[in-house]
């Protein structure tokens, strides 16, 4: 077919459209890139892009030594793995129950999956109750509250309809009970709903810092993003970090710092934003195919 006059021009301004949107994207991303990777008494000159012109890993070095933010890298990674795993697998078994029509309450159970989504009871009563349970300051605040989300079992109930049923039928024939049906048939047929479900999950627990903010005082159980949201908001820790490089590499007290607060919180942004940004490319095929194939109904 031939493209048209008017397709071609469509064709430019739309390319040149989402060029400039990908740019404006992108450069805050690199431009504190560029800053972590940059010494921070050069930084503090001003003028750097989107490439270092002093070129430095000691700004990466001072966040990674300290005790707090390494305990926090891993309670965040910890609690991605966990949330993850649970939601997924209490997703998946929600939706497979729901999914039979002859169920009996279906619609009940449905109701009172429901209301919560709509109606929440506040932040006051959530934290009595959490006290009652005893999960503040416990590690499992970050996932029994979040393991079962409404919406992400519709997407993947919607989905696992798409599966003809006549091949549950015949997995009942040959002897396969409901476990098995639905780990070793649903499971391995729903694997673009499952990488979908699993990126929203992940995301998710790796980028919330509420919870930290309003159930959790203990240091010990803190995250990754709360440490950052102590840094973007708290000078001190970020000149505390410096001097703790700054002593630990026997810099003399007369020296002009190498590192500097803005160079710090450039590095503590970047160490928390790049593994979400270096798994997404990998997923989103998986993401996109997952979203469409459980929201097309024939």
């Amino acid at each position: 077919m031939r493209t048209t006059r008017g397709e071609k021009v469509f064709q430019t301004l739309n390319m040149a459209l989402l060029s400039l949107l990908s740019i404006l994207f992108l450069y805050p991303y690199l431009n504190q890139l560029a800053i972590s990777l940059n010494d921070g008494a050069d930084t503090a000159y001003g003028g750097i892009t989107i490439f270092p012109r002093v070129w430095t890993l000691e700004n990466f070095a001072a966040v990674f030594s300290n005790e707090s933010f390494t305990r926090a890298l891993f309670v965040t990674v910890a609690r991605v793995v966990v949330g993850t795993a649970t939601g997924l697998v209490v997703t998946l078994a929600a939706s497979y129950a729901l999914l039979n029509k002859k169920l009996p309450g279906r619609n009940a159970f449905l109701t009172l999956l429901l209301i919560p989504t709509f109606i929440q009871g506040g932040l006051i009563p959530t934290f009595m109750l959490y006290r009652e349970l005893h999960l503040i300051n416990n590690f499992w605040v970050y996932i029994l509250p979040s393991i079962f989300v409404f919406y992400n079992m519709l997407i993947m109930r919607a989905y696992l309809e798409t599966i003809p049923a006549s091949l549950e039928e015949s997995a009942k024939l040959d002897g396969a009970n409901s476990i098995q049906i639905l780990f070793k048939l649903y499971l391995p047929l729903s694997m673009p709903v499952v990488a979908t479900i699993s990126l929203w999950i992940a995301v998710t627990h790796w980028n919330d810092w509420t919870t930290t903010l309003m159930f959790v005082q203990d240091t010990r159980t803190q995250t990754l993003q709360f440490m950052l949201y102590k840094v973007l908001k708290e000078s001190e820790l970020m000149m505390q970090m410096a001097v703790e490089r700054s002593m630990q590499g026997g810099e003399s007290s007369g020296a002009m710092p190498t590192i500097t607060p803005t160079s710090v919180r450039a590095a503590t942004l970047i160490v928390s934003t790049l593994p979400i940004v270096m798994v997404y490319p990998f997923i989103q095929k998986h993401f996109v195919k997952g979203v469409m194939l459980g929201a097309i109904k024939e």
